[in-house]
């Protein structure tokens, strides 16, 4: 092939994943400008009613050919989008978004619909009930006013201290106690969570067995690791994945792959090599330890995601958690979780008492935190808020200044947060929805290090 056809074949490919992209996003866009419509957000919108619609009898062919059974019309927002590659999937990090850009990608994380990669777990209508006893807390505040803070709970001695949303003129207008906000790396520590209950039901030796039965790895890298290389992320996969490089992955979309899918094409047969233990933070880890939950505990998985979410944690509203295509056999669980503010706060609460309470889960994480490892390899390399000193069992450990308090941390894309103080029944839930190092970084000295040294 001539040189010239090579350029004009890597022209048309890149015309037509452009135009895939635009029309994805418009897509997008139709849907989110429907939300809009249908929950009453109608200053945002340019209503327009096509007149076919008025002349055509309800329901005729001719009526649902003109998309009358739609939104007519558009929205009157400002909404940049300026992650084109990913046509728009989240904010890049370095942009400083206006807030009608910040509005469309609040309905992206928390309200289009993701069906077709998140299944739905409902509550036992047994959940657990706070008690409030609220305080102001001005600077909290002041930095919801500004920054991409979309809630704000803090728990301490058995009660709710703070609990606050983005302002309504903010992004408040668009939240309520049953939004839910989406995150996988906070669903990482969920993994970590229900492993300690499957090795606690006995489907799972301990954190130092071996991982040498599970077909779906074998001839790979991880074969035959110690599950506590999976949980402190240092299997020395470093040389085949690396998401601190650019943000993304050399094995490409895993996230949108099965495990044996992911083994036939990167690792499996390609003589892929085990390279120094060092702490390597990557999401292709933990979807190795749910599927590996899942395969141990077989057709007992869905009962024992029911004993720990209802019967333990009590949560309030449904929960979405995620799967990657539908050959469950081949490993297709997603550690990605969609919860509600408070949900999240009787998550941290229930991993909080079972360390107090020295249950066997309890001695699980008490386990993952004396097996911790050093970040130093890679701290320079995380958002500020998320720059602790060591790793363990899939939760940040050894914040700064913090260092002589048990603290598990469960951080997320956007700046979203959650520190539980083990021993000073201390819990903050921070939902974000963008971070970066200028107009978007919240203080997280103040609001999130500080609180859980001092207390309120």
């Amino acid at each position: 092939m001539s040189i010239i056809m090579k350029r004009i074949l890597l022209i048309l490919t890149f015309s037509l994943l452009a135009s895939s992209n635009l029309f994805a996003e418009s897509f997008k866009l139709n849907n989110f400008n429907l939300w809009l419509y249908e929950n009453g957000y109608h200053q945002y919108l340019n209503i327009k009613e096509n007149p076919v619609c008025k002349e055509e009898p309800k329901y005729s062919n001719l009526w649902y050919y003109n998309k009358c059974d739609k939104f007519q019309g558009t929205n009157n927002l400002d909404i940049k989008i300026k992650n084109k590659k990913l046509s728009g999937t989240n904010i890049a990090y370095h942009s400083n978004p206006n807030r009608d850009s910040l509005i469309y990608y609040l309905w992206k994380y928390s309200y289009r619909d993701r069906g077709q990669h998140l299944k739905e777990f409902k509550p036992a209508n047994n959940s657990y009930d706070f008690k409030f006893n609220l305080i102001e807390d001005k600077f909290i505040k002041k930095q919801m006013k500004t920054k991409g803070i979309l809630s704000y709970l803090y728990y301490q001695d058995g009660e709710v201290l703070i609990d606050e949303f983005s302002p309504k003129e903010r992004l408040g207008e668009f939240l309520n106690n049953e939004t839910k906000f989406y995150s996988m790396s906070m669903g990482k520590s969920v993994t970590s969570y229900i492993l300690g209950h499957a090795i606690c039901e006995g489907y799972i030796d301990g954190v130092d067995a071996r991982v040498n039965d599970w077909p779906v790895i074998k001839d790979s890298l991880y074969h035959d690791q110690k599950l506590i290389n999976f949980l402190n992320m240092n299997t020395g996969d470093q040389k085949y994945i690396d998401e601190f490089e650019d943000g993304t992955s050399k094995l490409g979309a895993y996230e949108d792959r099965d495990i044996e899918a992911t083994m036939r094409l990167h690792f499996r047969n390609k003589n892929t090599i085990k390279s120094k233990d060092i702490y390597n933070y990557n999401g292709f880890v933990t979807q190795l330890i749910l599927n590996y939950i899942k395969f141990k505990t077989d057709k007992d998985y869905d009962k024992l995601y029911k004993k720990i979410f209802n019967d333990k944690i009590k949560i309030k509203n449904s929960i979405l958690y995620g799967f990657t295509s539908h050959q469950e056999e081949n490993g297709n669980g997603h550690p990605n979780i969609s919860a509600t503010r408070f949900d999240y706060l009787r998550i941290a609460k229930a991993i909080m008492d079972d360390y107090q309470n020295d249950t066997c889960v309890g001695k699980y994480l008490k386990e993952i935190h004396k097996k911790r490892i050093s970040k130093s390899n890679r701290d320079k390399d995380e958002p500020a808020f998320n720059r602790s000193g060591t790793y363990g069992g899939q939760f940040h450990m050894d914040y700064p200044g913090l260092k002589d308090k048990i603290v598990f941390g469960m951080n997320g894309y956007g700046g979203q947060a959650i520190l539980i103080d083990m021993e000073n029944s201390r819990i903050i839930v921070l939902n974000s929805l963008h971070y970066n190092n200028t107009k978007f970084k919240y203080n997280h000295k103040k609001i999130l290090f500080d609180v859980i040294k001092n207390g309120k």
